[in-house]
């Protein structure tokens, strides 16, 4: 997995990291954990600049945020709610976990969206609420941005002053990069088969 980021970074350069960081936020298959901090490892070997690695990482991000924010604003809750009601298995949603979501947001609002960027899972999940509860776009891309670029700008720093010692670690890197993303999809599997409509 590292070998593979590594050469799909090199050889795409600020493309290839806009469109992971913006796949990362649609479905994480990669985590910007792992993302981010090799663009900076690139960049300090003299790949893609860091400042250019940074705003694509920014990017991306935003934009693949923005995607579930205007899904949800166009589908509104009660579609969405129907929605989760018909195929909230492979969604692994329920519809009381919904509301949980949207009350979230009631009580955190913009906060929530920037706070949001900086946790796994979150960052992808806070655009529905958001989305239904109808956020004003340029505030939540204002919010989403900040948070975006301040979490990718951290991770490619973090690659960029560790560079000497990625070659070390890169050993480890790799299985455990692999056993994020098989991570990932076995709690996915685990969420279809668990999943109850009241859950």
């Amino acid at each position: 997995m590292f070998a593979w980021i590594t050469g799909l970074l090199q050889g795409g350069g600020a493309l290839a990291i806009a469109a992971l960081m913006l796949l990362e936020n649609v479905f994480p298959p990669i985590p910007s954990e792992l993302i981010m901090p090799l663009a900076g490892f690139n960049a300090a070997r003299g790949g893609t600049s860091l400042w250019l690695a940074v705003l694509a990482g920014g990017i991306g991000s935003t934009l693949g945020a923005w995607f579930w924010f205007a899904l949800a604003r166009a589908y509104g809750p009660d579609r969405l709610r129907r929605l989760v009601e018909r195929h909230g298995r492979w969604l692994t949603l329920t519809p009381s976990e919904l509301e949980r979501a949207q009350g979230w947001f009631a009580r955190h609002g913009a906060a929530a969206v920037f706070f949001g960027r900086f946790l796994p899972t979150i960052r992808t999940l806070i655009s529905v609420p958001a989305g239904l509860a109808r956020m004003p776009t340029g505030r939540f891309l204002a919010y989403t941005a900040l948070g975006s670029f301040i979490w990718s700008g951290s991770l490619a720093l973090a690659g960029y002053w560790l560079e000497g010692g990625y070659e070390a670690v890169s050993t480890w890197i790799n299985p455990v990069s692999t056993a994020v993303v098989v991570a990932i999809v076995a709690f996915y599997v685990w969420r279809v088969i668990r999943w109850h409509p009241d859950a």
